[in-house]
């Protein structure tokens, strides 16, 4: 057993080497081996443990996951948050009504009594990680099969997690890193008392909409605030009136001296995902089939939205969050298939492949041919074998489950369903799941419009049924399919008519006085298992396939790190918190064009179109700025808008700090840029840019927009 655990924490050290790098989003606890003699070099002035330690206050105290998808940080010592006004845009939209359209209008309390508790709106705050490999990884041999290795791995996990979270408040999970090479625990401490607090009109949150998206010059003040509340002894509680602002461990300092070309620029929050190791055939898989797929099923459903949200104002601020999500990454994906191409990273990863195949040649005692010699061939039968069902499982997430509302009304009720199936009814589980049931559709009808459903369904039973290939398609769908002629429309019309899962009313009176076990002969019960069990057959098909693929695709990262034993690797984006670092840099996008690092609000002018909603500058703002009553944010006689960084950025960094060398916060990052669009796959450092709001326009719009100088007088300001 000691020989064991030597060899898996030489492993890990093995992932940890030391040469600088232009990209990454690292771990905290590594960074003082890792990176921090880089930063030092590129302009940090705080020692390590300032931004890390899990004894005292730094700077990861101040930075939250806002939702379940974005980052935001504490700017106050009450507990005051910024984040991106995309990220809270959904909140936004759940306070909005006709009467009251703080999406268009924006939203702002004066004072704490006309904050808005947001239910179901949480704050995570990061307390500490620790690498667990060596436990999680306890009874893992190099012959375990990968079902046994899940299972192991799922165990030992949960011991670590059951004895982390035991008599405290803190919530904890292990993150896999590095394909299943390397396991950290993260501790985490989950708010849910988060009231909004202010947001400005979308005009400015928003400006550009999707036309300016993943675009570079960039103008958007994208940005709102809230607050977190906890009980009387700072500690986490549900909603209530006797709750109080938070006091954090740390907030953050802002600085309004304003950024230069080559300034440090720091980034700290939760990204998303990112997969650097993605082998050749990804890549072709998602430039071919994957990204393609997304795009068409994402274009059906925008184009239902888009149309009736245009004629109505209350389908509008219904569907608003909705509609932002499908376009943010239905537009991504148009642009990483483009930049996927026109970098060749094909063709770079079919090197980095080559070379990887050369290093095993070159070991004459066998050990990496023994190891690793079959690793790129498995890879590529594996995306050989089940490309098809990429198709499969994308028109079965973007087209129906991402579709009509009804499917997820299905979803919610299921497992209710299940029960009176399985015939173990509890009491106490049965009135706890109908609770979340009620509550959860209860939701979903807030922001319901039944035609606009309808023609939801309609469109994404269509660009299903033409773009997964026959023989994945269930025979059951087929047949309802053909019985109704493939017509679409009158299927969704039909189903619409006749089920009680389409109509609030009908539900509630068949769920309140009826047998819930009836719902299983809804037509859109009916329709939705049809569809579901069709894919979790089809999935099954494949699952040995898929196994094979986890291990080689494991063991090729672990050799490529190998390989490359002195470059400095990062572990994939998984949404645990990280760093990334690097200067505020302008960049050359083609020939003959040079980006500059900031814009101002004099282009926000230039931009104004009254004819576009996206477009659209407040008159307000344009008196403002004709008047030059700047307060304290101006520079050169006007307002810096955003700035740009080489920093590492993927989703779920939009809300992030941008903080300086000195610790202040600087901007709010919010997007990538259009040329470095594959960066999830390939990070280009000569292209890649991330995003910011500079934060002297955030204040300025905060103070002379808004007047809601009460939210000045909060955060320590820098001058």
């Amino acid at each position: 057993m000691k020989r064991l655990a030597l060899i898996i924490a030489l492993s890990v050290y093995a992932l940890m080497p030391v040469a600088s790098a232009d990209e990454g989003m690292w771990l905290m606890m590594f960074m003082d081996s890792q990176t921090y003699k880089d930063m030092k070099a590129k302009g940090l002035k705080l020692s390590a443990k300032q931004i890390y330690d899990i004894n005292n206050a730094s700077l990861k105290d101040a930075i939250i996951q806002f939702g379940r998808g974005c980052t935001g940080e504490i700017v106050s010592n009450e507990g005051l948050i910024l984040t991106n006004h995309h990220c809270g845009y959904s909140a936004i939209q759940s306070h909005s009504t006709v009467e009251h359209d703080y999406l268009s209008n924006g939203f702002w309390a004066y004072n704490k009594n006309e904050e808005l508790p947001t239910p179901g709106l949480t704050a995570k705050f990061f307390i500490r990680m620790e690498d667990v490999s060596q436990e999680v990884l306890n009874g893992v041999k190099d012959n375990t099969s990968e079902s046994d290795r899940r299972e192991i791995v799922r165990k030992n996990s949960k011991k670590i997690i059951e004895r982390t979270t035991k008599d405290n408040t803190y919530t904890a999970e292990i993150g896999q890193m590095f394909n299943g090479n390397q396991y950290i625990l993260f501790v985490y401490e989950i708010y849910k008392d988060v009231r909004l607090v202010g947001a400005p009109p979308s005009s400015i949150g928003k400006f550009g909409a999707d036309t300016d998206n993943w675009m570079w010059p960039r103008h958007t003040c994208d940005f709102s605030i809230f607050r977190v509340y906890a009980d009387k002894d700072g500690k986490p509680a549900e909603y209530s009136k006797n709750n109080v602002p938070l006091k954090p461990r740390h907030f953050l300092p802002i600085s309004i001296k304003g950024v230069k070309n080559n300034d440090f620029a720091m980034i700290l929050g939760f990204p998303g995902t990112t997969d650097r190791f993605l082998p050749s055939a990804g890549v072709k898989q998602a430039i071919e089939i994957y990204n393609p797929a997304v795009v068409t099923a994402r274009e059906a459903l925008r184009n239902v939205m888009d149309k009736d949200m245009k004629a109505d104002k209350k389908v509008r601020i219904q569907y608003a969050a909705k509609f932002a999500s499908l376009s943010n990454y239905w537009k991504f994906y148009i642009g990483q298939t483009q930049c996927l191409k026109n970098l060749n990273v094909f063709d770079t990863k079919k090197e980095l492949e080559t070379r990887f195949e050369k290093w095993i040649r070159e070991d004459k005692t066998g050990a990496r041919q023994k190891k690793y010699g079959t690793v790129l061939r498995d890879i590529d039968e594996y995306y050989n074998e089940t490309s098809d069902y990429d198709y499969l499982r994308v028109y079965t997430n973007e087209a129906i489950l991402r579709g009509s509302s009804v499917f997820a009304i299905t979803r919610h009720i299921k497992p209710l369903i299940d029960m009176v199936d399985a015939g173990n009814v509890n009491e106490t589980e049965w009135i706890k799941r109908n609770e979340q049931m009620k509550a959860a559709v209860d939701m979903v009808f807030k922001d319901y419009n039944e035609s606009t459903e309808e023609r939801l369904l309609a469109a994404g039973l269509d660009v299903y049924f033409r773009n997964v290939p026959m023989y994945l398609q269930g025979d059951d769908f087929l047949s309802f399919a053909f019985k109704n002629s493939y017509n679409f429309n009158e299927i969704a019309s039909d189903i619409f008519k006749n089920s009680v899962l389409t109509n609030q009313e009908r539900f509630e009176q068949l769920y309140d006085h009826g047998d819930v076990s009836q719902i299983k002969n809804d037509p859109a019960y009916i329709l939705t298992m049809q569809l579901l069990n069709n894919y979790n057959e089809k999935m099954q098909k494949i699952s040995s396939k898929r196994d094979n693929f986890a291990k080689a695709n494991r063991l090729f990262v672990k050799g490529i790190m190998e390989m490359e034993k002195d470059k400095h690797f990062a572990p994939n984006a998984n949404s645990t918190i990280r760093y990334t670092y690097g200067n505020v840099k302008n960049y050359i996008p083609k020939d003959g064009v040079i980006y500059n690092y900031y814009t101002t609000l004099d282009g926000v002018m230039a931009k104004e179109d009254a004819s576009s909603w996206e477009f659209t500058v407040p008159a307000k703002l344009k008196e403002l700025w004709e008047n030059k009553d700047f307060g304290d944010y101006a520079e050169n006689g006007t307002i810096h808008t955003c700035f740009i960084t080489n920093n590492d950025i993927t989703g779920g960094n939009s809300g992030s700090p941008t903080i300086n060398g000195k610790g202040e916060l600087i901007g709010l990052a919010f997007d990538g840029n259009w040329e470095a669009m594959s960066g999830n796959i390939a990070f280009n450092p000569d292209m890649q840019r991330c995003i910011s709001v500079d934060i002297r326009y955030v204040l300025f719009i905060i103070d002379k927009y808004a007047g809601a100088t009460n939210l000045i007088k909060e955060m320590k300001i820098i001058k």
